[in-house]
């Protein structure tokens, strides 16, 4: 069986190459290929709330979800991109019950990510997904002077979070500092 890979959320942004939607940005963080997946603004917009700890009035599908899991004592073990069909990202959700058994859902690679997110579950994939689909770093949406965050130490990270909080570039300052959250494990 191949060996699975983390990934991390380190973008969300605008798609260049298709209007009205969003480019998600999963890197590898050992040899920092990152994979690019077009989602729609809705599926954009969840990921959004979870990743910068926004609490709704009231819970969105994905929190339905996750208290949904919460309440039937399942737990997310982690969102795994299995492969590609027809261009698209297929994902499932390794979910393990209280006794132990494990069940596997198919899933939307940005509903999966949504939920990992809300989960704090990891995100993972197999290196001949991301070979067929990533693009190294400096390649892609958001160059930063190094190419990639794997790139920096925690001190330039830090930094690097100073810097676009103090330009109110908000939206850069939350995916960095989910980045160090991630990196501090």
């Amino acid at each position: 069986m191949e060996e699975k890979i983390e990934l991390c959320v380190v973008a969300l942004s605008e798609s260049e190459s298709h209007p009205e939607h969003f480019a998600l940005i999963l890197e590898d963080l050992n040899q920092q290929r990152r994979i690019p997946i077009v989602i729609g603004a809705s599926e954009a917009q969840a990921i959004a709330i979870a990743m910068e700890k926004m609490q709704p009035l009231r819970p969105l599908t994905h929190d339905l979800m996750k208290n949904t899991l919460d309440a039937l004592g399942v737990v997310l073990k982690e969102v795994l991109i299995s492969h590609i069909e027809d261009g698209m990202f297929i994902a499932h959700l390794n979910l393990q019950q209280t006794d132990g058994t494990c069940i596997v859902v198919d899933a939307r690679s940005s509903d999966a990510i949504a939920l990992a997110i809300r989960c704090s579950a990891p995100i993972y994939s197999y290196d001949l997904i991301i070979e067929e689909a990533g693009l190294l770093s400096s390649s892609i949406l958001g160059r930063q002077r190094k190419g990639s965050l794997a790139e920096y130490s925690l001190e330039e990270l830090e930094e690097l979070l100073r810097r676009v909080v103090e330009k109110e570039d908000y939206k850069s300052a939350a995916r960095i500092q989910n980045y160090i959250a991630q990196r501090r494990g």
